[in-house]
């Protein structure tokens, strides 16, 4: 009923099989080789946390360093802001200095005196003409050129300056014309007082012509008695003298600035302006 199995193949050593993996871990003997890998695993661990607390703590103690850093640039930034906000405020106020110098330089380069242009027309007069009156007239508001169009105005993006002014500007005298009404013996000393004119430095030789020449009546001669002497003669003894030219010459001030007439103004006595202008000039408001 029972049967008895007996296996003497287990007595032999070459046959005996052998034991499983997880029962030798557990039952077998620990060696030293696993003592050293258990060793140089929890070195190597310990190692890798103590390198990456280390690099927090750099990373933490350069982020420190960096905020103090930007600390000092942000109160740097704050003074040269400052310092700029100055700097722009003196820099407009030069401008504005710059500019009314420049305006009120411009006032007397552009003072043309009556004395030295009526000096000038005077010494161009010739002998055979007779000026009896000069007169000077504003030009007609439908006569004048176009005023020039006004500078764009800035983008509306655009910021001014801070503490910036507007330019300052030499107002500009209305345009006019000068009148030169007198008499000629003929024509062609009218001609040649026109022609004359035209030569004028202080004039626009372009808008110099004649407007009226007319041919005025015939003149009689007053009688001058000399000592006691009795006028014996009648009317048919009265000298007649020929019919003089009426004339009337249009002409206006040049544009000319007065710092490049320095020459012609000296020799008209103008030596007030002349000075002025030499001293502008000496300054460099004045180009000379």
């Amino acid at each position: 009923m029972y049967g008895l199995d007996i296996n003497f193949l287990n007595d032999r050593p070459e046959y005996r099989p052998e034991p499983r993996g997880g029962d030798r871990r557990r039952g077998g003997p620990v060696t030293p080789g696993d003592k050293r890998a258990t060793i140089l695993g929890l070195v190597t661990g310990l190692a890798l946390l103590g390198l990456t607390g280390g690099g927090w703590l750099f990373l933490q103690s350069q982020n420190n360093q960096l905020r103090e850093r930007q600390t000092q640039l942000d109160a740097e930034l704050g003074a040269l802001k400052a310092e700029q906000a100055k700097l722009a405020s003196i820099t407009a106020e030069t401008r504005q200095v710059r500019d009314e110098t420049a305006a009120l330089a411009g006032v007397f380069n552009a003072i043309k005196p009556w004395s030295a242009t009526f000096g000038d027309i005077s010494s161009r007069t010739p002998p055979r003409v007779r000026i009896a009156k000069i007169t000077q007239k504003e030009v007609p508001a439908s006569q004048r050129p176009p005023s020039p169009r006004p500078s764009p105005s800035p983008s509306p993006g655009a910021s001014p300056s801070p503490g910036a002014s507007p330019a300052v500007t030499a107002p500009e005298p209305p345009p006019s014309i000068i009148e030169i009404s007198g008499q000629a013996v003929s024509f062609n000393d009218v001609n040649d007082f026109l022609l004359v004119l035209q030569q004028s430095k202080f004039l626009k030789p372009d808008q110099t012509k004649i407007t009226t020449a007319t041919l005025g009546q015939q003149r009689t001669a007053q009688r001058v008695q000399l000592g006691g002497a009795r006028g014996g003669g009648g009317a048919n003894d009265q000298i007649k003298l020929p019919a003089e030219v009426d004339f009337t010459i249009q002409t206006a001030l040049t544009d000319v600035p007065a710092s490049e007439l320095l020459q012609e103004l000296e020799s008209n006595k103008a030596t007030g302006l002349v000075t002025r202008i030499e001293r502008l000039q000496q300054k460099g408001v004045v180009k000379p």
